[in-house]
Protein backbone atom coordinates (compact mmCIF):
# COMPACT_ATOMS: atom_id res chain seq x y z
CA UNK A 1 0.00 0.00 0.00
CA UNK A 2 1.60 3.68 -0.90
CA UNK A 3 1.56 6.19 1.61
CA UNK A 4 -0.70 8.64 1.52
CA UNK A 5 1.21 12.12 2.08
CA UNK A 6 -0.01 15.95 2.52
CA UNK A 7 1.96 19.09 2.46
CA UNK A 8 1.19 21.52 5.69
CA UNK A 9 2.07 25.17 5.00
CA UNK A 10 4.83 25.52 7.59
CA UNK A 11 6.33 28.57 7.35
CA UNK A 12 7.87 29.82 4.35
CA UNK A 13 7.44 26.51 2.37
CA UNK A 14 5.35 23.32 2.99
CA UNK A 15 6.33 19.91 5.28
CA UNK A 16 5.49 16.93 4.21
CA UNK A 17 3.10 14.11 6.53
CA UNK A 18 2.65 10.76 5.98
CA UNK A 19 -1.27 10.07 7.02
CA UNK A 20 -2.19 6.70 8.83
CA UNK A 21 -4.95 4.82 7.02
CA UNK A 22 -8.32 6.50 7.62
CA UNK A 23 -7.30 10.08 8.28
CA UNK A 24 -9.39 12.98 6.74
CA UNK A 25 -7.92 15.79 5.06
CA UNK A 26 -9.76 18.92 5.21
CA UNK A 27 -9.22 21.91 2.72
CA UNK A 28 -11.73 23.88 0.34
CA UNK A 29 -12.12 22.91 -3.22
CA UNK A 30 -9.58 23.37 -5.91
CA UNK A 31 -9.40 27.68 -6.21
CA UNK A 32 -8.85 28.20 -9.73
CA UNK A 33 -6.19 31.36 -10.22
CA UNK A 34 -6.76 33.42 -13.17
CA UNK A 35 -5.26 33.59 -15.73
CA UNK A 36 -4.11 37.16 -16.12
CA UNK A 37 -4.02 38.59 -13.62
CA UNK A 38 -3.34 42.25 -14.25
CA UNK A 39 -6.38 42.30 -17.16
CA UNK A 40 -8.39 40.82 -14.06
CA UNK A 41 -7.49 43.74 -12.05
CA UNK A 42 -8.03 46.06 -14.50
CA UNK A 43 -11.44 44.65 -15.75
CA UNK A 44 -12.83 44.96 -12.20
CA UNK A 45 -12.26 48.20 -12.31
CA UNK A 46 -13.50 49.04 -15.40
CA UNK A 47 -16.52 46.83 -14.38
CA UNK A 48 -16.95 47.24 -10.25
CA UNK A 49 -19.92 45.88 -8.46
CA UNK A 50 -22.50 48.69 -7.23
CA UNK A 51 -20.85 51.59 -8.82
CA UNK A 52 -19.12 53.54 -11.68
CA UNK A 53 -15.47 52.71 -13.31
CA UNK A 54 -12.83 54.24 -11.11
CA UNK A 55 -11.43 56.14 -14.09
CA UNK A 56 -14.83 57.62 -14.11
CA UNK A 57 -15.25 58.47 -10.67
CA UNK A 58 -11.80 60.13 -10.48
CA UNK A 59 -12.36 61.92 -13.95
CA UNK A 60 -15.71 62.92 -12.22
CA UNK A 61 -14.38 64.27 -9.04
CA UNK A 62 -10.97 64.99 -10.00
CA UNK A 63 -9.60 64.94 -6.50
CA UNK A 64 -6.98 67.29 -5.62
CA UNK A 65 -6.06 63.83 -2.67
CA UNK A 66 -6.20 60.49 -3.05
CA UNK A 67 -5.56 57.93 -0.33
CA UNK A 68 -5.30 54.65 -0.88
CA UNK A 69 -5.12 51.80 1.95
CA UNK A 70 -3.04 48.57 2.35
CA UNK A 71 -2.79 45.74 4.66
CA UNK A 72 0.51 45.44 6.31
CA UNK A 73 2.85 42.46 6.37
CA UNK A 74 0.66 40.14 8.17
CA UNK A 75 -1.87 40.07 5.05
CA UNK A 76 -0.27 38.32 2.03
CA UNK A 77 -2.36 40.44 -0.79
CA UNK A 78 -1.24 41.20 -4.29
CA UNK A 79 -0.36 44.87 -3.14
CA UNK A 80 1.86 45.82 -5.75
CA UNK A 81 -1.10 44.39 -8.27
CA UNK A 82 -3.35 45.76 -7.19
CA UNK A 83 -2.19 49.40 -6.30
CA UNK A 84 -0.72 49.77 -9.38
CA UNK A 85 -3.06 49.02 -11.46
CA UNK A 86 -5.56 51.88 -9.13
CA UNK A 87 -2.37 54.26 -9.91
CA UNK A 88 -2.51 53.68 -13.88
CA UNK A 89 -6.60 54.20 -13.83
CA UNK A 90 -6.16 57.34 -11.72
CA UNK A 91 -3.39 58.76 -13.97
CA UNK A 92 -5.63 57.92 -17.26
CA UNK A 93 -8.18 60.42 -15.43
CA UNK A 94 -5.98 63.14 -14.72
CA UNK A 95 -4.57 62.49 -10.93
CA UNK A 96 -0.85 62.45 -11.01
CA UNK A 97 0.51 60.13 -8.29
CA UNK A 98 1.99 62.96 -6.62
CA UNK A 99 -1.70 63.70 -5.06
CA UNK A 100 -1.69 59.93 -3.76
CA UNK A 101 -0.80 58.97 -0.55
CA UNK A 102 -0.40 54.77 0.27
CA UNK A 103 -1.57 54.62 3.73
CA UNK A 104 -0.94 51.08 5.64
CA UNK A 105 -3.82 50.55 7.43
CA UNK A 106 -1.89 49.01 10.76
CA UNK A 107 -4.39 48.97 12.96
CA UNK A 108 -2.42 48.38 16.37
CA UNK A 109 0.34 46.22 14.95
CA UNK A 110 3.76 48.18 14.79
CA UNK A 111 4.95 50.78 11.86
CA UNK A 112 5.91 48.68 8.71
CA UNK A 113 9.44 48.10 8.33
CA UNK A 114 10.96 49.43 5.01
CA UNK A 115 11.96 45.94 4.34
CA UNK A 116 8.14 45.21 4.46
CA UNK A 117 7.31 47.91 2.42
CA UNK A 118 9.44 46.87 -0.61
CA UNK A 119 8.68 42.81 -0.27
CA UNK A 120 4.63 44.85 0.01
CA UNK A 121 4.76 47.42 -3.23
CA UNK A 122 8.56 47.07 -4.57
CA UNK A 123 10.43 49.76 -5.44
CA UNK A 124 8.61 51.43 -8.47
CA UNK A 125 5.24 52.43 -6.44
CA UNK A 126 7.91 53.26 -3.52
CA UNK A 127 9.35 55.59 -5.92
CA UNK A 128 5.69 56.94 -7.08
CA UNK A 129 3.97 57.75 -3.94
CA UNK A 130 3.63 58.86 -0.86
CA UNK A 131 3.56 55.51 1.88
CA UNK A 132 2.43 55.97 5.38
CA UNK A 133 1.59 53.95 8.10
CA UNK A 134 -0.84 54.41 10.35
CA UNK A 135 -0.44 54.70 14.30
CA UNK A 136 -3.43 54.18 16.42
CA UNK A 137 -1.56 55.80 19.39
CA UNK A 138 -0.39 59.45 17.88
CA UNK A 139 -3.28 61.63 18.06
CA UNK A 140 -2.18 64.13 16.14
CA UNK A 141 -2.68 62.08 13.35
CA UNK A 142 -6.08 61.62 13.75
CA UNK A 143 -9.95 63.22 13.63
CA UNK A 144 -12.93 62.76 15.79
CA UNK A 145 -15.90 61.96 13.29
CA UNK A 146 -18.46 60.30 16.24
CA UNK A 147 -18.72 61.19 19.61
CA UNK A 148 -21.26 58.59 21.25
CA UNK A 149 -19.43 56.63 21.25
CA UNK A 150 -15.88 57.92 20.64
CA UNK A 151 -14.41 57.44 16.82
CA UNK A 152 -11.34 59.01 15.78
CA UNK A 153 -9.82 58.14 12.36
CA UNK A 154 -6.34 58.39 10.77
CA UNK A 155 -6.04 62.30 9.17
CA UNK A 156 -5.02 60.98 5.81
CA UNK A 157 -8.23 58.90 5.30
CA UNK A 158 -10.91 61.46 6.76
CA UNK A 159 -9.55 64.02 4.71
CA UNK A 160 -8.47 62.88 1.40
CA UNK A 161 -11.51 63.79 -1.66
CA UNK A 162 -10.99 60.26 -3.20
CA UNK A 163 -10.89 57.01 -1.14
CA UNK A 164 -10.20 53.80 -2.48
CA UNK A 165 -9.93 51.21 0.02
CA UNK A 166 -7.75 47.60 -0.66
CA UNK A 167 -7.56 44.22 1.04
CA UNK A 168 -7.80 40.62 1.02
CA UNK A 169 -10.94 38.84 1.97
CA UNK A 170 -10.48 35.57 3.64
CA UNK A 171 -12.12 33.20 6.70
CA UNK A 172 -11.40 36.02 9.64
CA UNK A 173 -11.54 33.82 13.12
CA UNK A 174 -13.67 36.53 15.11
CA UNK A 175 -14.86 39.25 11.93
CA UNK A 176 -16.01 36.67 10.00
CA UNK A 177 -14.29 37.68 6.89
CA UNK A 178 -11.81 40.34 6.47
CA UNK A 179 -11.39 42.47 3.93
CA UNK A 180 -14.07 45.56 2.99
CA UNK A 181 -14.26 47.77 6.41
CA UNK A 182 -12.12 46.22 7.84
CA UNK A 183 -9.84 48.49 6.17
CA UNK A 184 -10.97 51.19 7.58
CA UNK A 185 -11.98 49.52 11.15
CA UNK A 186 -9.98 48.51 12.53
CA UNK A 187 -7.27 49.35 10.37
CA UNK A 188 -7.03 53.38 10.54
CA UNK A 189 -9.14 53.91 14.18
CA UNK A 190 -7.52 55.07 17.32
CA UNK A 191 -6.74 52.69 20.02
CA UNK A 192 -9.90 53.26 21.76
CA UNK A 193 -12.02 51.98 19.06
CA UNK A 194 -10.07 49.41 18.52
CA UNK A 195 -9.89 48.05 22.09
CA UNK A 196 -14.06 48.17 21.57
CA UNK A 197 -13.68 46.41 18.47
CA UNK A 198 -11.45 43.83 20.20
CA UNK A 199 -13.65 44.33 23.71
CA UNK A 200 -14.02 41.68 26.30
CA UNK A 201 -17.74 41.57 25.77
CA UNK A 202 -17.54 41.71 21.72
CA UNK A 203 -14.99 38.57 21.91
CA UNK A 204 -16.91 36.76 24.03
CA UNK A 205 -19.93 36.62 21.81
CA UNK A 206 -20.13 33.90 20.31
CA UNK A 207 -21.79 35.15 17.23
CA UNK A 208 -17.82 36.36 16.53
CA UNK A 209 -16.78 33.88 14.86
CA UNK A 210 -15.38 33.09 11.14
CA UNK A 211 -17.58 33.18 8.39
CA UNK A 212 -20.32 34.93 10.17
CA UNK A 213 -20.99 38.80 9.83
CA UNK A 214 -24.92 39.16 10.20
CA UNK A 215 -25.35 39.67 13.82
CA UNK A 216 -21.42 39.48 14.60
CA UNK A 217 -20.56 42.38 16.90
CA UNK A 218 -17.06 42.99 15.31
CA UNK A 219 -19.03 43.17 11.85
CA UNK A 220 -21.11 45.65 13.11
CA UNK A 221 -18.95 47.61 14.75
CA UNK A 222 -16.51 47.96 11.77
CA UNK A 223 -19.33 48.85 9.19
CA UNK A 224 -20.32 51.54 11.76
CA UNK A 225 -17.27 53.58 11.66
CA UNK A 226 -16.64 52.93 8.22
CA UNK A 227 -20.22 53.83 6.45
CA UNK A 228 -19.65 56.90 9.14
CA UNK A 229 -16.25 58.37 7.11
CA UNK A 230 -16.80 56.37 3.87
CA UNK A 231 -14.99 54.66 0.98
CA UNK A 232 -15.59 56.00 -2.51
CA UNK A 233 -14.38 52.53 -3.94
CA UNK A 234 -13.24 49.25 -2.57
CA UNK A 235 -10.82 46.68 -4.55
CA UNK A 236 -10.30 43.54 -2.24
CA UNK A 237 -8.80 40.38 -3.57
CA UNK A 238 -8.68 36.60 -3.26
CA UNK A 239 -6.22 34.38 -3.54
CA UNK A 240 -5.49 30.69 -3.92
CA UNK A 241 -3.39 28.32 -1.34
CA UNK A 242 -0.44 29.28 -3.29
CA UNK A 243 -1.13 32.65 -2.70
CA UNK A 244 -2.30 33.45 -6.72
CA UNK A 245 -4.68 35.88 -7.55
CA UNK A 246 -8.20 33.87 -7.67
CA UNK A 247 -10.55 36.59 -7.98
CA UNK A 248 -11.11 40.54 -7.82
CA UNK A 249 -13.96 42.26 -6.15
CA UNK A 250 -14.38 46.00 -6.52
CA UNK A 251 -16.85 48.85 -6.28
CA UNK A 252 -19.47 49.73 -3.50
CA UNK A 253 -17.70 48.55 0.03
CA UNK A 254 -20.99 46.64 1.07
CA UNK A 255 -22.01 45.10 -1.94
CA UNK A 256 -18.72 44.38 -4.00
CA UNK A 257 -17.14 42.98 -0.25
CA UNK A 258 -20.10 40.53 0.15
CA UNK A 259 -19.75 39.04 -3.18
CA UNK A 260 -16.20 38.33 -2.31
CA UNK A 261 -17.55 36.31 0.76
CA UNK A 262 -19.48 34.45 -0.95
CA UNK A 263 -17.05 33.34 -3.26
CA UNK A 264 -14.82 32.91 -0.41
CA UNK A 265 -17.14 30.76 1.20
CA UNK A 266 -17.90 28.61 -1.83
CA UNK A 267 -13.54 27.94 -2.15
CA UNK A 268 -12.68 27.39 1.54
CA UNK A 269 -15.64 25.58 3.39
CA UNK A 270 -14.63 22.03 4.44
CA UNK A 271 -17.25 20.17 5.96
CA UNK A 272 -17.19 18.35 9.43
CA UNK A 273 -19.48 15.42 9.86
CA UNK A 274 -18.90 14.79 13.59
CA UNK A 275 -15.31 15.76 16.05
CA UNK A 276 -12.17 13.92 15.47
CA UNK A 277 -9.80 13.04 17.87
CA UNK A 278 -6.79 14.07 16.87
CA UNK A 279 -6.63 17.37 14.78
CA UNK A 280 -3.30 18.30 12.88
CA UNK A 281 -4.02 21.90 12.26
CA UNK A 282 -0.94 24.12 10.05
CA UNK A 283 -1.01 27.91 11.47
CA UNK A 284 -1.09 29.38 7.72
CA UNK A 285 2.47 29.22 6.82
CA UNK A 286 4.37 32.34 6.12
CA UNK A 287 3.11 35.30 7.09
CA UNK A 288 0.70 33.94 9.65
CA UNK A 289 2.83 32.05 11.52
CA UNK A 290 5.57 34.44 11.93
CA UNK A 291 4.45 34.83 15.42
CA UNK A 292 2.21 32.78 18.65
CA UNK A 293 0.09 35.77 18.09
CA UNK A 294 -0.74 35.01 15.12
CA UNK A 295 -0.44 31.02 15.22
CA UNK A 296 -3.60 31.18 17.66
CA UNK A 297 -5.94 32.31 14.70
CA UNK A 298 -5.34 28.67 13.63
CA UNK A 299 -6.10 26.83 17.14
CA UNK A 300 -9.62 28.61 17.09
CA UNK A 301 -10.49 28.03 13.75
CA UNK A 302 -10.03 24.30 14.62
CA UNK A 303 -12.93 24.59 16.83
CA UNK A 304 -15.50 22.40 14.52
CA UNK A 305 -13.71 19.78 14.41
CA UNK A 306 -12.91 19.34 18.61
CA UNK A 307 -15.01 17.66 20.98
CA UNK A 308 -14.02 18.06 24.78
CA UNK A 309 -11.14 14.80 24.34
CA UNK A 310 -9.40 16.03 21.33
CA UNK A 311 -6.13 17.01 20.32
CA UNK A 312 -5.16 20.05 18.77
CA UNK A 313 -1.93 19.77 17.08
CA UNK A 314 -0.83 23.00 16.32
CA UNK A 315 2.62 23.27 13.85
CA UNK A 316 3.75 27.03 13.57
CA UNK A 317 7.02 28.04 12.60
CA UNK A 318 6.77 31.33 14.75
CA UNK A 319 9.79 33.00 15.94
CA UNK A 320 8.04 35.29 18.15
CA UNK A 321 5.20 35.89 20.86
CA UNK A 322 4.07 39.26 19.26
CA UNK A 323 3.81 42.76 20.48
CA UNK A 324 5.62 43.37 24.01
CA UNK A 325 1.90 43.84 25.99
CA UNK A 326 0.94 40.57 24.27
CA UNK A 327 3.93 38.55 24.95
CA UNK A 328 4.20 40.29 28.63
CA UNK A 329 0.56 38.86 29.12
CA UNK A 330 1.01 35.51 27.90
CA UNK A 331 3.94 34.98 30.43
CA UNK A 332 2.32 36.54 33.13
CA UNK A 333 -1.26 34.26 32.75
CA UNK A 334 -0.55 32.16 29.83
CA UNK A 335 -0.84 28.96 31.94
CA UNK A 336 -3.81 30.29 34.26
CA UNK A 337 -6.56 30.91 31.22
CA UNK A 338 -9.56 31.44 34.24
CA UNK A 339 -7.49 33.77 36.04
CA UNK A 340 -6.74 35.69 32.90
CA UNK A 341 -11.12 35.91 32.08
CA UNK A 342 -11.95 36.75 35.59
CA UNK A 343 -8.75 39.68 35.36
CA UNK A 344 -10.35 41.08 31.86
CA UNK A 345 -14.08 40.69 33.18
CA UNK A 346 -13.56 42.75 36.34
CA UNK A 347 -11.24 45.50 34.88
CA UNK A 348 -13.56 46.55 32.42
CA UNK A 349 -10.72 48.42 30.24
CA UNK A 350 -8.54 46.24 27.15
CA UNK A 351 -5.43 46.44 27.03
CA UNK A 352 -3.26 45.71 23.76
CA UNK A 353 -3.67 42.71 22.09
CA UNK A 354 -5.36 40.57 25.27
CA UNK A 355 -8.29 40.13 22.81
CA UNK A 356 -5.91 36.95 21.12
CA UNK A 357 -5.45 35.31 24.18
CA UNK A 358 -9.43 35.57 25.00
CA UNK A 359 -10.09 34.07 21.42
CA UNK A 360 -7.31 31.03 22.59
CA UNK A 361 -9.32 30.47 25.80
CA UNK A 362 -12.51 28.91 23.51
CA UNK A 363 -9.99 26.40 22.67
CA UNK A 364 -8.81 25.78 26.25
CA UNK A 365 -12.14 25.72 27.62
CA UNK A 366 -12.88 22.96 24.97
CA UNK A 367 -10.12 20.88 25.27
CA UNK A 368 -7.77 21.86 28.20
CA UNK A 369 -3.95 23.50 27.80
CA UNK A 370 -2.87 19.02 28.38
CA UNK A 371 -4.40 18.45 24.89
CA UNK A 372 -3.15 21.50 23.21
CA UNK A 373 0.36 20.67 21.63
CA UNK A 374 2.24 23.13 19.73
CA UNK A 375 4.92 21.54 17.18
CA UNK A 376 7.98 24.62 16.78
CA UNK A 377 11.40 25.30 16.57
CA UNK A 378 11.56 29.18 16.60
CA UNK A 379 10.62 29.96 20.27
CA UNK A 380 12.79 28.65 23.61
CA UNK A 381 10.96 25.97 25.38
CA UNK A 382 10.66 27.45 28.43
CA UNK A 383 8.87 30.59 26.41
CA UNK A 384 6.42 28.13 24.75
CA UNK A 385 5.67 26.50 28.19
CA UNK A 386 4.09 29.76 29.52
CA UNK A 387 1.67 30.13 26.61
CA UNK A 388 -1.38 28.20 27.20
CA UNK A 389 -0.03 25.11 25.37
CA UNK A 390 1.60 21.84 25.71
CA UNK A 391 5.52 21.71 23.63
CA UNK A 392 6.14 18.92 21.66
CA UNK A 393 9.62 17.71 22.68
CA UNK A 394 11.52 15.79 21.60
CA UNK A 395 14.58 15.11 19.33
CA UNK A 396 14.60 16.02 15.34
CA UNK A 397 12.95 19.31 13.61
CA UNK A 398 9.33 20.12 14.71
CA UNK A 399 7.82 18.47 11.73
CA UNK A 400 9.31 15.09 12.57
CA UNK A 401 8.55 15.20 16.28
CA UNK A 402 5.04 15.30 14.41
CA UNK A 403 5.07 12.84 12.10
CA UNK A 404 6.56 10.64 15.39
CA UNK A 405 3.31 11.62 17.52
CA UNK A 406 0.81 10.79 14.84
CA UNK A 407 2.22 7.54 14.10
CA UNK A 408 2.01 6.87 18.00
CA UNK A 409 -1.10 8.13 18.23
CA UNK A 410 -2.65 5.89 15.44
CA UNK A 411 -0.84 3.03 16.81
CA UNK A 412 -2.38 3.39 20.42
CA UNK A 413 -5.37 3.91 19.15
CA UNK A 414 -6.18 2.58 15.65
CA UNK A 415 -10.73 3.48 16.32
CA UNK A 416 -9.68 7.23 16.26
CA UNK A 417 -10.56 9.50 14.17
CA UNK A 418 -7.86 11.62 12.30
CA UNK A 419 -7.73 15.04 10.61
CA UNK A 420 -5.04 17.09 9.59
CA UNK A 421 -6.05 21.02 7.98
CA UNK A 422 -2.80 21.52 5.68
CA UNK A 423 -3.83 25.17 5.04
CA UNK A 424 -4.65 26.16 8.67
CA UNK A 425 -6.99 28.93 9.30
CA UNK A 426 -7.56 29.32 5.45
CA UNK A 427 -10.10 26.56 5.40
CA UNK A 428 -13.27 27.32 6.72
CA UNK A 429 -14.99 24.32 8.78
CA UNK A 430 -18.44 23.82 8.70
CA UNK A 431 -20.41 21.11 10.64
Amino acid sequence: MVNRTVDLRFGAGHATLRLPEGAEVLRGPVIPAVADPRAAVREALDAPIAAEPLRELAARKRPRSVVVTMSDITRPVPNELLITAILDRLAEAGIPDSACTILIATGMHRPSTERERRIMLGDELLRRCRVVDHEADRKHTLVRVADDPPVSVNRIYVEAELKIVTGLIEPHFMAGYSGGRKGICPGLVDLETVQRFHGHRTMGDPAATEGRMVGNPCHVIGMQVALQVGCDFLVNAAITHERELAGVFAGDLVEAHEAGCRQVEAWTAAHVAQPFDLVVQSAGGYPLDESFYQTVKGMVTALPALHERSVLLMCSACTEVGSPEYTDLMLRLGNDHRAFLAEIAQSGRTAKDQWQFQMQTRVLERIGVERLLLANDGLPLATQQRLGVTPLEGDGAAIERVQRFVDEFARQHPDARIAVIPEGPYTMLRR
